[in-house]
């Protein structure tokens, strides 16, 4: 059950999408994991706010258990900086982040949940295992496929989707607040045996 909260002081998870901001990045396939907080927050009906100049936040509850929606304000090679700031704002356990956002390594709209892991190769989280010096929190990959050999990738993760491939994003991120659910009841473990 979704429902409002205003404010979270001891959020059981705060969930964080890495993207670029600004109109110019919106629909590219970088933003993938902003795409995901959108339709987590339309399910539980709540608007994000700027709190602070490196994130958006929007406050709820998941089975009346308290979880914080942050959207990064900052580009993707400085994902690190509204990580910290959750992690010390909020005095949570790195446990208790989960990170959302792109991958080229996964086929469109395909999705893994890891608890732990390296960069892969991704700056956003290359950023964020940085700043916190840890790579103990949990991540959604959403996997946006693979450049052809006659683009490269920056190009690529900067460039949109066609159609079909948004429609295949958007039908696997819509599981998105079952997964969540499924974390905060039943553990990280759990949701990777059901959603993997």
């Amino acid at each position: 059950m979704f429902t409002k909260k205003k404010f979270v002081e001891n959020p059981t998870l705060v969930v964080l999408g890495i993207g670029n901001p600004g109109q110019k990045y919106a629909h590219t396939r970088h933003n993938a994991g902003f795409w995901f907080l959108d339709l987590l927050s339309e399910k539980l009906s709540v608007a994000f706010k700027r709190t602070n100049k490196s994130i958006q936040i929007a406050f709820g509850e998941i089975n009346e258990k308290p979880i914080i929606l942050a959207k990064s304000r900052t580009f993707i090679n400085e994902s690190g900086i509204p990580a910290q700031y959750l992690l010390n704002r909020f005095s949570i356990q790195f446990s208790e982040l989960l990170v959302v956002y792109d991958d080229i390594h996964l086929p469109v709209g395909k999705l893994r949940l890891r608890a732990s892991g390296s960069a892969g190769g991704h700056n956003g989280i290359r950023s964020i295992i940085s700043s916190i010096q840890s790579e103990d929190f949990a991540r959604i990959r959403i996997g946006v496929g693979s450049p052809d050999n006659s683009e490269d990738q920056i190009n690529y993760v900067l460039g949109e989707p066609n159609l079909e491939e948004k429609e295949k994003i958007i039908s696997s991120i819509s599981c998105g607040n079952q997964i969540i659910e499924t974390v905060i009841e039943h553990g990280i473990v759990k949701a990777m045996s059901d959603f993997n």
